[in-house]
């Protein structure tokens, strides 16, 4: 098989197409030929090294001290499983199938290996590929602090910054599913896009701060790391909530105590990546309440083009990487929000 390896960190050109053995699964473990995947914040985080300041150490604790540990990226992926192991029964050669790697990564390639039991779940037949794969990132991060960490509210008053991002797109759609009064923040160029996946008011950061605007807000959710407490502070309601899902690194570590001393919470963390989240998120998309945002859908032979689309900053929602286009009864139009359809490029 082929797969997209890197051995040291740095710009989209560490990445290498290389021809791998194909794994063979375990007793307990499924064989899945990749049909698409996509280049999340996680993969360029992973590949760059780009760390908030003051974290750099900590980055390489994570990712590798001297290179990278896990050199094959991809933290999700859609395909159909090709083998299963001895002891497994629940799944079968030729089911279509999202999985969700996470910070195992290895989606980056023609196939991969994943426990049985693991974060897999059956794709909805009313999906694509395409749209399968630009799931599990952004829905389970949006989902897992909003419900789980957030514990959203009805009618509650909630603004999301990067509303145009993967996570930041899926975070609209949730909160608005689930009764959320939503205000969008990110550039005049992505209002109409932000409007048209269910916020009721957008902001552009552009030319209006939202923490000095006067509206107050039940819960504030950064995506981006743009809002540090020191101003969004000023944005919360009483008892009001921050979710971080990105931020500097005094308020990762002292948010929680800075957001107390004013009456307030600072909820961060990391994003679980349980098997219960993936399959919640995949059901509010196959019932119609969540579709995964595509910028553009690259080759696989264009993974390079693909990171260096994601390291401009500038991408909205996701960036789906087509492996496989030989889907056969498994393709399907899909009902997904596509900016540029049909982009390969």
């Amino acid at each position: 098989m082929y797969a997209y390896f890197y051995s040291k960190y740095g710009s989209p050109d560490v990445l290498n197409c290389l021809q791998l053995p194909t794994p063979t699964p375990k007793a307990n473990e499924v064989l899945i030929r990749v049909c698409a995947t996509t280049v999340s914040a996680g993969d360029w985080r992973a590949r760059s090294l780009t760390m908030p300041a003051g974290m750099a150490l900590i980055g390489r604790l994570v990712f590798g001290i001297t290179g990278p540990r896990k050199p094959v990226l991809g933290t999700e992926l859609s395909g159909i499983i090709e083998a299963v192991g001895v002891d497994v029964t629940s799944f079968k050669p030729g089911d279509a199938v999202i999985g969700f790697p996470g910070a195992s990564f290895g989606a980056h390639a023609e196939h991969i290996v994943m426990p049985a039991d693991g974060k897999i779940v059956v794709k909805p037949n009313g999906l694509s590929f395409d749209e399968a794969a630009a799931i599990p990132f952004g829905a389970t991060t949006a989902y897992d602090f909003l419900i789980n960490k957030g514990k959203l509210r009805t009618r509650e008053r909630v603004l999301i910054n990067g509303a145009s991002g993967s996570v930041g797109s899926a975070c609209v759609q949730i909160a608005k599913h689930f009764g959320a009064d939503v205000t969008g923040v990110c550039s005049a160029a992505n209002a109409d896009l932000v409007r048209a996946i269910g916020a009721d008011r957008v902001i552009d950061y552009n030319a209006e701060d939202f923490t000095e605007e006067g509206l107050q807000y039940d819960v504030v959710v950064d995506t981006v790391g743009s809002a540090p407490w020191s101003k969004a502070q000023h944005a919360l309601a009483t008892n009001g909530r921050m979710l971080l899902i990105a931020g500097n690194t005094s308020d990762m570590i002292f948010g929680w105590l800075k957001a107390r001393l004013r009456g307030k919470r600072l909820i961060g963390g990391v994003a679980s990546e349980a098997i219960e989240v993936l399959r919640k998120v995949v059901e509010l998309t196959a019932d119609g309440h969540f579709h995964p945002v595509i910028d553009r859908s690259f080759d696989f032979s264009q993974m390079v083009a693909a990171h260096a689309h994601v390291d401009t900053g500038h991408k909205k929602g996701n960036v789906v990487v087509t492996v496989a286009l030989d889907t056969k009864s498994h393709r399907n139009a899909g009902t997904g929000f596509h900016l540029n359809e049909a982009a390969h490029v």
